[in-house]
């Protein structure tokens, strides 16, 4: 475990969030990274805890199929789970054709082609069905209650004065009136933006993937967790409780 820091903000009293950046195929990392979860809250017991999962769990990686089975099951017993939709799922339901009405702002226009040019040939590897197979074929290759998870997944969630999101927001936009197309694939201004990030929202500090960076990005309005599992870096949790926050890679 990396040592704790000082947190951007402070999470309300007895609890804890364990927060999840982009997987993107890497499914023995993340079973080991759900394994250091599970001890570190054996070690160290909360009165409340919740694992957030970031998005973008299909794609690039070897092992898309292997992280839509766990994340669907019961990633860590003991301690609820949610998981947010990255701008990969996106692509993938919008390509399979049952991406819900909610999520579908800013689709491509062409869907399918936009997905396999975004390593999706990858994930179709991983649950076995040739890329000549079709979108029917595709979509059968997916356990019901595996695409039923996918579907289900949510854009945002929000814990105290932490705003778990994939990508990031729109600054100087409010909260209620946030794109959903920003919310899973905003890079700037969000990245360089230093001043409060939504109108209204003073001390609203946002926790996101999306981008990579080599290490935990921590500043006082938003913390990036995606460390680049996938093109040689960690896959990262960050833990988050009272006014600290620390890190658990695999």
């Amino acid at each position: 475990m990396i040592k704790e820091v000082l947190a951007p903000a402070v999470l309300p009293a007895g609890l804890r969030v364990y927060a999840v950046g982009d997987v993107h195929g890497c499914a023995d990392r993340l079973a080991t990274l759900h394994g250091l979860i599970a001890a570190h809250a054996a070690r160290h017991p909360a009165p409340a805890a919740l694992l957030i999962h970031l998005g973008d769990y299909v794609d690039r990686g070897p092992n898309s199929a292997g992280v839509i089975a766990r994340l669907a099951d019961d990633p860590v017993p003991g301690i609820p789970s949610i998981a947010l939709m990255g701008n990969h799922e996106q692509m993938m339901l919008a390509a399979l054709g049952c991406l819900p009405a909610a999520m579908a702002e800013g689709v491509s226009p062409d869907p399918l082609s936009h997905w396999i040019g975004n390593n999706g040939g990858v994930t179709l590897r991983s649950l076995g069905v040739p890329l000549a197979g079709g979108v029917a074929a595709w979509r059968a290759a997916i356990p019901p209650a595996q695409l039923a998870f996918l579907q289900a997944l949510r854009l945002q969630h929000r814990v105290g004065p932490y705003l778990f999101v994939h990508a990031g927001l729109r600054p100087g936009v409010p909260l209620a009136e946030q794109a959903v197309h920003d919310r899973m694939w905003i890079r700037q201004p969000f990245l360089d933006w230093t001043g409060d990030l939504a109108v209204g929202e003073p001390g609203l500090v946002v926790v996101h993937g999306h981008t990579p960076a080599r290490t935990v990005e921590i500043l006082p309005h938003r913390i990036g967790v995606d460390t680049g599992a996938v093109v040689g870096g960690d896959l990262t949790c960050v833990i988050l409780e009272a006014d600290r926050v620390g890190c658990l890679t695999a």
